[in-house]
């Protein structure tokens, strides 16, 4: 992976691996139009690899297998404002155990006692793993300039 921005691979690394935070993928369709999306990912620091799972129906499998050039971006959407974008190849493989899914069900909703588990882990839904070897990436990482107290309060 080559890295530019300011944090290094060390926070690049951290930053992928402890953060819940929706991957936004974005690939080019088979007419040549732009598509984005997000999904839940796993990251591997061994080889700067994310692991995303879909549903082997979903529109992206198709894109993916005919261009499988993505970019991406991991990202906070509060300051202090911090994240990961880049590029990177995508290959798909089955995951008939949904493997990859259950562990994403743990890590984002905290177990698999609830509806959206259930419905994302039923018998009849076919599951596509997807890895994403990066390619380039850009870090950034403003606490420095910001706070938690720079958020526009929502209500």
């Amino acid at each position: 992976m080559r890295l530019t921005g300011g944090p290094d691979r060390d926070w690049v690394d951290a930053f992928l691996e402890d953060n819940p935070i929706p991957v936004r993928v974005a690939t080019r369709t088979p007419s040549g139009g732009l598509w984005m999306l997000s999904l839940w990912y796993g990251y591997e620091s061994a080889d700067a690899t994310l692991h995303l799972a879909t549903s082997a129906d979903a529109r992206v499998v198709e894109y993916l297998e005919a261009d499988p050039d993505v970019a991406f971006e991991v990202s906070t959407n509060h300051p202090p404002y911090k994240g990961v974008r880049g590029q990177g190849e995508a290959t798909l493989e089955p995951d008939d155990e949904k493997a990859l899914l259950k562990t994403l069900v743990d890590d984002y909703l905290g177990g698999r006692d609830s509806s959206l588990a259930n419905w994302l882990l039923r018998d009849d839904r076919d599951e596509i793993h997807v890895t994403v070897d990066v390619t380039r990436a850009y870090a950034w990482d403003y606490s420095d300039r910001m706070s938690e107290d720079d958020a526009v309060d929502d209500e």
